[in-house]
């Protein structure tokens, strides 16, 4: 939930329509999404995507970003985002995130066309963010410790 750093909103809204509030909520949107759809393609236990939903979802609810009024308004745009996001993304268990794909889907939803990020920034803005969450799964969850010789599906829990 934390805000984007300026010279991220100035940049995208370069690419953009120009318009510094809008390039920001696209970096917000962005931002969730990542977290959430990481937490469930990146996390061992199916629960921990569940959690951070819920997280997420009432960060949301009381979102200081957002006028209380707007806030559906806010709700409906990220599922939206979130949706492309996902299908850009593709199948849980992907071993590598299309960057480019979601740089041009970002640029788009900021009001860009096509070849406006011939540097491919928005590709290492994502890079960058979704370091910063898996971090963040790792500082809240822990670390997975598995044998090397050991595939995560062939682990089991311990019966209860």
């Amino acid at each position: 939930m934390s805000e984007p750093d300026p010279d991220s909103v100035a940049r995208l809204a370069a690419m953009g329509d120009g318009d510094a509030d809008h390039a920001r909520w696209e970096l917000r949107y962005l931002r969730r999404a990542l977290g959430l759809l990481i937490s469930g393609r990146d996390s061992l236990d199916d629960r921990t995507s569940s959690l951070v939903g819920q997280a997420l979802a009432r960060a949301v609810a009381h979102d200081p970003s957002a006028a209380p009024a707007m806030r559906a308004i806010s709700g409906g745009q990220f599922n939206a985002r979130l949706r492309v996001y996902r299908d850009v993304m593709g199948q849980r268990g992907g071993s590598r995130t299309p960057l480019t794909p979601l740089g041009e889907a970002l640029v788009a939803y900021a009001g860009g066309e096509p070849g406006r990020d011939p540097d491919s920034w928005a590709a290492a803005w994502i890079a960058a963010e979704l370091d910063r969450c898996n971090e963040g799964l790792r500082q809240e969850f822990g670390t997975a410790d598995l044998p090397a010789d050991v595939a995560p599906s062939a682990m089991r829990s311990p019966s209860r």
